[in-house]
């Protein structure tokens, strides 16, 4: 790998005596990971259905280190939503976030997604979570990995951090900022990273945080939790970012937290006018443990004036648009889901308590995706289905992981089946996966085009 050379000449200053253990590192295969899902499944009950091999990651409970020859993410499993696909170092910043159920939570820098679902697997489906993400097309990705994770308190936005800031003061009680960066900590992940990289990059980065740090300090509650995660080496972009916010914010503090004996303290004599407690913050490197490069600060809002400007977004309370879904409900649900509805055009979410008004803010997801409102009929989502579990609804077609049927059902194909007409969920192993709508001895197939599986 040709590393770029001011890079080099940079990490050995730095570094030292250990640069050649860290160089070397660059030489060695990186290390795959898998997070378990525990929206889905139990963590004990995933080792004992999982085709593949695997160790723990020692630093998250849910987290696991898969075989390079193995391909999880080609696998009925992946499609069900019982595992995210995650760098294991980046595993560690939604650890030391530890969301709890019945908070109020913003991913304020969200896309791909890995943080934001390990977020709200700690969450349990309580509470409300604000995924946010500023690039319309990784904001798309990021829904798209909501969805398939069964998640039903989030709401997925495209905004800047200063517009939410606007929206949300002190609203928060834990807030993630996983700040975009020189991403150094990729170079061995993403070759691609490399030739992006500059020290003038890296100037650019510390700015741009700087300013992002200052909008989410904004949103939290006094008393709340601030993250703040890079994946680069940069001082600059980290302890000189939460330092000089330190400085200009003097409501923060940073909060001791016990992390894993691998992980090394914040550097002080890396920077100019370090903040007293910098090795406080946590730094992971690769030559120190199995992972990539990342940089982690658990700060605490110590005090603060909450500011209250709720506006919650109006719901839809006429029953007469809601007739067609009350009458799916009516023949697919065990108990239906409760809660508040919304309507986008002719598409019906479930809407998160505590979700302030939606008004002038650019939303591609107000909460669970329900389905489509059509004429004279209700059509039930994807994203429906994959939050659902068996014990919920009424008529379920189950097929095995290596079944020949699951594999048809993913690549788009009809189905037999026999039972009452209608809609059924179904499921791999028991894990929902998709919709079927059962006519006759024929199930059709109603597994999104877009994810369907090709050849044979």
């Amino acid at each position: 790998m040709d590393l770029p050379k001011d890079f080099l000449v940079k990490m050995k200053d730095l570094l030292k005596d250990e640069y050649e253990e860290f160089y070397k590192s660059y030489h060695e295969p990186k290390k795959q990971g898998l997070r378990v899902n525990t929206l889905k499944v139990s963590i004990d009950e995933f080792l004992e259905k999982s085709p593949f091999t695997l160790e723990k990651i020692p630093w998250v409970k849910e987290g696991f280190f898969y075989n390079d020859e193995e391909r999880p993410g080609k696998h009925p499993y992946h499609e069900a939503g019982l595992y995210y696909i995650q760098e294991p170092s980046a595993m560690a910043v939604g650890e030391l976030l530890d969301a709890k159920p019945g908070e109020k939570v913003l991913d304020l820098c969200a896309a791909p997604g890995g943080k934001t679902t390990h977020i709200a697997a700690r969450m349990n489906q309580e509470g409300f979570l604000l995924a946010n993400e500023i690039h319309p097309a990784r904001a798309k990705i990021l829904s798209q990995n909501i969805e398939r994770m069964g998640i039903k308190i989030a709401i997925v936005t495209n905004e800047t951090p200063a517009r939410l800031a606007e929206r949300f003061p002190t609203y928060f009680d834990r807030i993630l900022v996983d700040a975009p960066c020189s991403g150094e900590g990729m170079f061995r992940k993403d070759p691609n990273a490399c030739a992006e990289w500059s020290l003038e990059n890296v100037a650019l980065c510390a700015s741009r945080q700087i300013d992002i740090l200052a909008h989410a300090a904004t949103m939290l509650k006094p008393g709340g939790r601030l993250v703040y995660s890079t994946c680069t080496f940069s001082p600059e972009e980290n302890e000189g970012v939460i330092s000089q916010f330190l400085k200009e914010d003097t409501r923060f503090t940073i909060e001791s937290v016990i992390a894993y004996e691998g992980f090394r303290k914040g550097q002080k004599d890396w920077i100019v006018e370090a903040a007293s407690d910098i090795d406080k913050t946590f730094r992971l490197w690769p030559h120190k443990l199995q992972g990539e490069g990342h940089y982690v600060a658990v700060l605490t809002k110590i005090d603060g004036e909450v500011v209250d400007r709720r506006k919650f977004a109006e719901v839809l309370k006429d029953q007469k648009v809601l007739k067609d879904y009350t009458q799916f409900a009516k023949e697919t649900f065990i108990n239906p889901p409760k809660g508040n509805f919304i309507l986008f055009g002719d598409q019906l979410y479930l809407v998160p308590d505590g979700m302030l008004t939606l008004k002038n803010l650019k939303v591609l997801r107000p909460g669970l995706h329900l389905g489509t409102k059509k004429k004279n009929r209700f059509e039930p989502s994807h994203a429906l289905a994959l939050a659902l579990k068996e014990d919920e609804v009424i008529h379920t077609w189950n097929a095995g992981k290596d079944s020949d049927e699951i594999k048809s059902y993913l690549r788009g194909e009809l189905l037999a089946g026999k039972g009452p007409k209608g809609w059924y969920l179904v499921e791999v192993d028991g894990f929902s996966i998709g919709w079927g709508k059962l006519a006759g001895d024929v199930l059709k197939n109603h597994y999104p085009k877009g994810l369907r599986w090709a050849g044979k």
